[in-house]
């Protein structure tokens, strides 16, 4: 994918000022539907959405599953990520791991009937036209310690291997990763759901190692005399999981994806790093994602950046910037997490509050290249803020407009709009999609685009659109919304000698 040259130039005997900022180029790349990512987290762990308290009843489940979906889907959602394994444990039938105490309240414990959660969800998000991704976290076994670790089932992987577990200093049992029967149940534990259920995609997200001080003395003896480094070591048998994971689930044709920290490294402690100074997943969690992006070892990566745009420590934009010239250039897809659960219990002063820091994100993730949607953490933040719910879904719908120009999407920092039966779109992403140099005179509001031999000029407010010599009119008029220049894209696309196509049933504009 090509990057957008802005030119600017004079046209002598006129004076023109520039109004407005140039916008950046839209995504490089997007699902083969061309359909952005609109996906939605939907956490087990501790009950945070699903199910909302444990219990054993099908109806309950069953019902609390079809408010979401429901929910997901009114609200513009086109993706869910279903957290199926919070902890070495499972919310679908397995022959690994044992049944979560966060679905019935007793690890090792079914749904009464034999209810399988994940069977449903599948099956149903797959009825209301919503894809369903089975998100797990490879290595943790508890997140209340030594009473989950007490409580779990005989049969969990964790009390069967004892010598692959390791408490940690936060007092929280994880397997060690050095060692190759714990690749090996996590794999299997994967390859179980693949070959199980009809999910679109397998995801993680950014518990790997849980930090430095991961007590690995045994494993690092036994397999590590390759490595002076420990944390090289560490990162080598993350690799391993993921480069296996890719080599077996591409086989199935089945979708890899990871969602890991916002930060990889800081610059300052690695070259290749981000102009940042918080924690980084390369030396905490020991997760090497850049590396997995240059190899090509998932099909996205979903940064979880939860940080506000302007933010010192770790700014917003600087990072959604620093990843997507990560992806450039590889086949792999860049997803933005998204923090909506900050605005929550945010007061009136903050940042957060209402979800404007939301929304300029998204619209900013329009503008920057190779990004290609979003995943919003998580499904109870819309559900428990209304007002976040009515901002973001305002905004999605407004986005309902989609432009193709010879087979990529535009993005605009300002959605389409539809008037009269036309849609305008933002001036300056048009025609310099369109490959126009363009000029906006504020003085007289007037807008001038040229290309090659051929010169548009019409006003702000006017019927009136000039071609060269000719005077051609328009049944919309160009206009200010939201401080965007709107001008109306079949005219002047067609001024360019574009072919232009409109299908009103999925609301997308095709130009040739």
């Amino acid at each position: 994918m090509k990057n957008i040259r802005f030119i600017r130039f004079f046209i002598i005997g006129m004076c023109f000022i520039f109004l407005f900022p140039l916008s950046f180029c839209p995504i490089t790349k997007a699902s083969n539907n061309l359909t952005r990512m609109n996906g939605v987290w939907v956490a087990s762990v501790y009950n945070l959405d699903y199910p909302t308290s444990p219990t054993k009843d099908v109806k309950t489940l069953k019902k609390e599953a079809n408010e979401i979906l429901d929910n997901v889907k009114s609200m513009g959602f086109n993706a869910v990520f279903l957290q199926v394994r919070p902890c070495a444990d499972s919310l679908y039938k397995s022959k690994i791991f044992p049944w979560s105490t966060y679905l019935t309240g007793t690890n090792g414990v079914a749904p009464n009937n034999n209810f399988d959660p994940l069977e449903y969800w599948v099956m149903e998000a797959h009825k209301r036209g919503l894809e369903l991704h089975a998100w797990i976290n490879p290595y943790r076994i508890t997140k209340n310690g030594d009473k989950d670790f007490e409580a779990l089932s005989d049969k969990s992987p964790a009390k069967k291997y004892p010598e692959y577990v390791v408490k940690y200093t936060d007092g929280n049992y994880y397997f060690d990763p050095a060692y190759p029967k714990v690749r090996e149940l996590v794999i299997d534990g994967i390859l179980e759901i693949v070959e199980n259920y009809d999910v679109d995609g397998i995801h993680m997200d950014d518990y790997f190692y849980p930090g430095t001080e991961f007590d690995d003395s045994v494993s690092y003896k036994k397999y590590g005399s390759d490595y002076a480094n420990i944390g090289d070591f560490r990162r080598h048998n993350v690799d391993l999981l993921i480069e296996a994971l890719h080599k077996k689930l591409s086989a199935k044709n089945v979708t890899f994806g990871i969602s890991p920290f916002g930060i990889w490294a800081n610059k300052k402690n690695n070259s290749l790093g981000s102009n940042t100074t918080g924690s980084e997943s390369y030396y905490k969690q020991y997760a090497d994602t850049r590396k997995w992006v240059k190899k090509g070892w998932i099909d996205y990566i979903a940064p979880q950046v939860y940080w506000n745009i302007g933010y010192e420590v770790a700014d917003y934009e600087t990072l959604v910037k620093w990843w997507s010239n990560v992806v450039d250039g590889t086949d792999v897809l860049l997803y933005i997490g998204i923090p909506d659960y900050r605005c929550e219990t945010s007061k009136t002063e903050s940042i957060w509050y209402g979800g404007s820091e939301i929304i300029k994100q998204l619209s900013m993730n329009k503008r920057i290249k190779n990004i290609a949607g979003e995943i919003h953490y998580r499904y109870s933040s819309f559900k428990n803020y209304d007002e976040l719910k009515n901002t973001v879904v305002a905004f999605y719908k407004q986005d309902d407009i989609k432009v193709f120009i010879d087979g990529k999407e535009v993005a605009f920092d300002q959605p389409p709009i539809i008037e009269n039966g036309r849609t305008l779109v933002p001036l300056r992403a048009i025609f310099e999609e369109l490959g126009a140099d363009v000029i906006y005179n504020d003085a007289n509001q007037t807008i001038l685009a040229q290309k090659g031999d051929n010169t548009i000029t019409l006003a702000i407010g006017s019927n009136v659109m000039s071609r060269g010599s000719k005077r051609l009119k328009l049944d919309v008029v160009a206009k200010v919304i939201n401080g965007r220049t709107l001008v109306p894209l079949r005219a002047v696309s067609e001024a360019f000698d574009k072919d232009v196509s409109w299908n009103g049933n999925t609301k997308t504009v095709v130009i040739k």
